[in-house]
């Protein structure tokens, strides 16, 4: 199959959204002029069920809904589109939305980007001592785009938003000077659309274990969205070689896949690709958030990690949606998020229940939501750093009063405390970051 990309100009091309009434239509493109739209031919084709418009899963995942903007927004956006409105000024709306949107959420730009004797490496984070996020320049796009993308920003034509790396080896003179770091993760967009070619220009440099290197992680939808990327395009083999080549050199491969619907599970080019990607050496882990109208049910993640475990991939994270974008569309409170996961564990062996969740990737570190206690006559989260700004928070328990609106770690308060026991010093660390 050849990819064929779907984006905004296209949408009138695909047959199956002509039977919608043209209003939807319209406000499709309407949305989409705020939230980035990309599909492909695959996902039109192999994923889509057209007889379940628009409740269908993958089409939630994929095509802008109506409700992922406020209708304030919405309307003054068709109020110009229907006005003819100059292209300068209809920028210029949408630019102010975005910008109420959260694009870039917890202080990634202040806190994770690094910055060294003056200088900024904005192609770059580094979070967690032990991990660095690596962005490279030409993998700032995807095979197609979810909804509910929490880096939304990196391809809304904002330049001032992205993150761009542009120089390989400015990451190794990094890992260099940063002897606790073992791990990067290559991300974007999804550094699985350039060509083989230029990602080992990224990948090589590495393979010579700069620092104390250890582990090279590939962040990816393409498993998902274009399985063929492993298999049969033109420069599949040549990508299968470049992970052979990470494993025999010693540096663990992980391509953390993004699955959020077992669906996206079932073709046989998706089982083909895990397949030749395991026959390389490289191990594939899968995560994704829980959220409403694609996969808000126990039934969905008990069969998406069973489907996982047989064909060798590894259940690794359920996060909470991040607080940007389309955020009140997808969201599922903590509590809800809590119950789902409980259900669906229970239900897989123990091959499963590698994965952890839910998790909200907040500001101060990775926190897991790890259960609701009774004390006494009031109830309580259990929350829990897997991941912190500082290590020393790392597997400490604390607790957060009971919500059942709260969604996001600002929205919780601590139980018969002041505040966390983690927040005075994570203050110091941002007016630090902000005075920097």
């Amino acid at each position: 199959m050849k990819f064929k990309a779907i984006g905004i100009n296209q949408l009138d091309s695909i047959e199956q959204l002509k039977d919608l009434p043209a209003e939807y239509t319209k406000v499709l493109k309407a949305v989409s002029m705020v939230l980035p739209f990309r599909a492909n031919n695959y996902i039109v084709d192999e994923l889509i069920d057209w007889n379940n418009i628009p409740e269908d899963p993958i089409f939630q995942l994929t095509f802008p809904q109506p409700g992922m903007l406020k209708k304030e927004y919405l309307d003054q956006i068709l109020d110009l589109i229907d006005s003819n409105a100059p292209e300068s000024e209809l920028n210029k709306l949408i630019n102010s939305i975005r910008e109420e949107m959260n694009p870039h959420p917890a202080m990634q730009v202040e806190m994770n980007v690094p910055r060294e004797q003056g200088k900024e490496h904005r192609g770059m984070q580094h979070k967690y001592p032990e991990t660095v996020l690596l962005f490279p320049k030409q993998g700032q796009i995807c095979s197609a785009y979810c909804t509910y993308c929490f880096r939304w920003a990196q391809f809304s034509g904002m330049e001032d938003l992205h993150f761009s790396a542009s120089d390989p080896y400015e990451l190794v003179r990094y890992l260099e000077s940063h002897p606790l770091v073992t791990d990067v993760l290559i991300t974007g967009g999804d550094p699985l659309t350039m060509s083989t070619r230029l990602l080992r220009q990224y990948i090589e440099p590495l393979l010579k274990k700069p620092g104390n290197l250890r582990s090279i992680r590939i962040g990816t939808k393409f498993l998902s969205f274009w399985p063929y990327r492993f298999t049969t395009d033109r420069d599949a083999e040549d990508l299968m070689s470049l992970f052979r080549e990470v494993v025999d050199s010693g540096i663990h491969l992980a391509l953390m896949a993004h699955f959020t619907h077992y669906r996206e599970l079932e073709t046989e080019a998706v089982r083909e690709a895990i397949l030749a990607i395991r026959k390389t050496g490289a191990e594939i882990r899968s995560q994704s958030p829980v959220v409403k109208h694609i996969n808000d049910s126990a039934d969905v993640w008990s069969s998406m990690w069973q489907k996982q475990v047989e064909l060798g991939i590894i259940p690794y994270y359920m996060f909470m949606a991040r607080n940007t974008g389309a955020k009140e569309y997808f969201s599922v409170t903590a509590a809800e998020a809590y119950e789902i996961f409980t259900d669906a564990i229970s239900r897989v062996s123990g091959l499963g229940r590698t994965v952890r969740g839910p998790v909200m990737s907040c500001s101060p570190g990775k926190v897991l939501i790890d259960g609701i206690v009774e004390l006494g006559s009031q109830r309580a989260f259990a929350l829990k750093f897997l991941q912190g700004r500082n290590p020393d928070w790392v597997n400490r328990i604390f607790l957060a009063e009971y919500d059942e609106k709260a969604d996001w770690m600002d929205q919780f308060i601590p139980f018969k405390e002041d505040e966390f026991f983690y927040e005075e010093e994570y203050e110091e660390m941002k007016q630090q970051a902000l005075a920097n």
